[in-house]
């Protein structure tokens, strides 16, 4: 698969249409979300946050009112820097809930970085080698710390966050994908921190790694994906994960499919692909009980909604729940899933969505002045 820079103008649709597979060298400033103060309460204010990716790398703070409404407050360096291109990956931030800290990548520098949480603000704790080039997606699971690096031939790599929120790199947890040429977009912990899933772009593969008691990947797993270009994706109940498949950016192709995920990394495909014809669906979120499913379809513009089945089912609730800014790409939501909040990459904005009950989307106004190539979200 032909690797394809992150440019995107509001003009140039052959080149939105690829964003989704955009190189893991590619970067882009990386917009996180993130919601404190007994948010799960319904109607409480928090707080959010984002990284901007640039050469000094910053996590750009916004506060959120008790309508969901956005406002900017400040910036914290990471002590890395960014790249401010497109990173084409899910989960360039991650949230520690075990040590109330949030942890960024450094694509920029090949590095990772933690830092805590107090009050409204953060501080800078560590900033570690990421274990490879170009990192792109982080993950926690307690302690435990996963890195996916996207340059070269692409690695995933592990590391203890300890109790001050200081990074740790865990010995011989460096482990290879598939292949060198995998196109890796997203790693998460799912089945309560016992197995790591990495989607790969180029092969058209989920790859699975177990993780022993001393933190260290055990066993690899590849499965092939329901549908081309498997990217973002979140995890629901019972061991299900909800994949977007890109369909390589084709128009129209696009869509969302089910697996479920044992605990010995074995992958099975439980429903979809759920297809809506939208184009270059990439990321994912799901809300509190996991009966729906968001996708952002960024050569589309929009955002389509999904009803999920206990048994791993997926169907099409609204192939065009939202019409969204320019270039959707990441999208994180509230912890007590009223709001959906989703960047808009070239209008360089968060635009923000109230979730109904039947898992409809209403618009709910827009936030921020954002250097172009943001990415990554946290809603907490």
């Amino acid at each position: 698969m032909k690797k394809v820079k992150y440019f995107i103008s509001a003009g140039s649709l052959a080149l939105v249409l690829l964003s989704c597979e955009k190189n893991v060298q590619d970067s882009n400033s990386a917009l996180a979300l993130k919601i404190e103060n007994n948010s799960s309460a319904k109607g409480t204010p928090g707080y959010v946050y984002t990284l901007n990716n640039q050469a000094v790398n910053k996590v750009m703070a916004f506060s959120r009112d008790a309508a969901g409404h956005l406002q900017y407050v400040a910036a914290y360096a990471t002590g890395g820097a960014g790249t401010a291109m497109g990173l084409g990956s899910q989960g360039a931030l991650c949230y520690s809930e075990a040590y109330n800290v949030v942890l960024a990548v450094n694509p920029g520098s090949n590095s990772v970085s933690s830092m805590s949480m107090s009050g409204t603000g953060l501080q800078q704790i560590s900033t570690v080698a990421s274990g490879g080039s170009v990192p792109i997606s982080v993950t926690t699971y307690n302690d435990l710390v996963y890195v996916l690096n996207g340059g070269g031939s692409g690695n995933i790599s592990g590391f203890r966050v300890s109790a001050d929120g200081h990074l740790t790199a865990i010995a011989n947890s460096t482990h290879a994908l598939s292949s060198g040429a995998a196109g890796p977009a997203q790693v998460s912990f799912v089945n309560g921190g016992k197995v790591l899933v990495v989607t790969e772009k180029a092969t058209n593969l989920i790859t699975t790694f177990t993780v022993n008691g001393s933190g260290v990947p055990a066993s690899m797993t590849v499965t092939t994906s329901a549908h081309p270009t498997p990217f973002g994706f979140a995890e629901g109940k019972d061991g299900i994960i909800y994949v977007s498949e890109a369909a390589g950016g084709m128009p129209g192709q696009s869509g969302v499919s089910a697996y479920y995920v044992a605990d010995n990394g074995m992958v099975t495909h439980t429903g979809g692909p759920a297809l809506t014809g939208q184009t270059a669906a990439c990321w994912v979120v799901t809300n509190n009980n996991g009966k729906y499913v968001y996708s952002t379809n960024t050569g589309s513009n929009t955002v389509s909604s999904f009803a999920t089945g206990k048994a791993g089912e997926i169907s099409v609730l609204s192939a065009v729940a939202a019409t969204t800014g320019t270039t959707p790409i990441d999208a994180a939501m509230s912890n007590n899933s009223r709001y959906l909040y989703v960047l808009n990459a070239t209008s360089g904005n968060i635009g923000g969505y109230q979730v109904h009950n039947d898992g409809s989307l209403s618009h709910n106004g827009s936030a921020g002045s954002l250097p172009s190539g943001t990415v990554g979200m946290i809603a907490k």
